[in-house]
């Protein structure tokens, strides 16, 4: 007994395989309930030609040999369960999606994955300050330059800037607490974020308020930091900024600044001109990542996941 392999059908042989691409082109921009109902199919039918066509485009686009990558985690259900998200920075797309957790173990899994040639071909990896992913990198890939993410230093601030202001508003009483109270957005956003009313209410509660005042101009300044070219250059500024403390009694401020000196050589890395990459392909990833996760409301299928995840930057077939 023989079957005849025709080419133009796809795994399921009741569908050709232009049609399987179809239903993966359409399930791009809708859920698969919606293409289902289209299309009169039933839904494990659209997912299980949409994950064929997802390989498809996996297979076109070949396997990655990054110079530059970007590391981070994401949650995929509620109980602190991660998994890791690796992308070449330079083709800006992920490139691997996988791990039990974030621990280091994980991590050797995606060198593991690339293999000791392609792993030494790594120039640079841009992660946050997790130290697992860190010492995963420097014994799997010794020569790559190592470089935190700018927008988690600066979320570290931001929750430093926050504790003053719970505190503030702690110490406080009667009408002094009013300019304080449900301002927590007003001050952790850039200036030029802010509408006319958020404007306003931030001169006034900056205004009332000296310690806040000075917490928030101090975070403002510390953005300069990521501006000069030359190692030294930084150094300095940041020597300065954090002698500016000496007599704020911004007890977050200092844990903060003890923080990034002990990391400051992933800090620095950022000064050298080959290590200028576009640090907010990460962060923009992991809000395609939430926006897929809210579309389907969750998503059970793990492998699933993985290819819908591997392929939201991919061109269509």
């Amino acid at each position: 007994m023989k079957r005849e392999k025709l080419d133009f059908l796809c795994d399921n042989p009741l569908y050709t395989k232009r049609f399987a691409w179809y239903v993966g082109r359409r399930c791009r921009s809708g859920t698969i309930k919606d293409i289902a109902e289209e299309l009169r199919l039933d839904w494990h039918t659209v997912r299980d030609l949409e994950k064929q066509y997802m390989t498809a485009q996996l297979a076109r686009a070949g396997k990655p040999a990054p110079k530059a990558i970007g590391i981070d985690e994401i949650s995929i259900r509620k109980g602190h369960t991660y998994r890791i998200v690796v992308s070449d920075l330079h083709r800006g797309r992920p490139i691997w999606f996988g791990g039990e957790d974030r621990s280091q173990a994980s991590m050797d899994q995606f060198y593991r994955f690339l293999g000791e040639k392609k792993a030494k071909r790594i120039r640079l990896a841009v992660m946050d300050m997790w130290k697992p992913f860190r010492t995963a990198t420097n014994e799997k890939a010794p020569q790559a330059a190592v470089l935190f993410d700018k927008f988690h230093v600066l979320r570290h601030l931001n929750e430093a800037l926050d504790q003053v202001r719970k505190s503030e508003y702690a110490r406080l009483t009667g009408k002094q607490r009013r300019y304080i109270k449900g301002q927590k957005y007003t001050l952790l956003s850039h200036r030029e974020n802010l509408d006319l009313n958020g404007r306003k209410a931030l001169k006034t509660l900056l205004a009332a308020n000296k310690r806040l005042n000075t917490a928030y101009l101090l975070k403002e300044s510390f953005g300069q930091l990521r501006g000069y070219e030359r190692e030294a250059y930084a150094r300095r500024f940041f020597e300065n900024w954090r002698a500016s403390l000496k007599w704020q009694r911004l007890k977050p401020y200092e844990k903060f600044a003890e923080m990034i000196d002990r990391h400051w050589d992933g800090i620095a890395a950022y000064c050298k001109p080959e290590n200028k990459v576009s640090l907010g392909f990460v962060e923009g990833l992991n809000n395609k990542i939430r926006v897929l996760q809210r579309r389907a409301y969750g998503l059970r299928d793990e492998e699933y996941l993985r290819l819908k995840i591997l392929t939201c930057m991919l061109p269509a077939l």
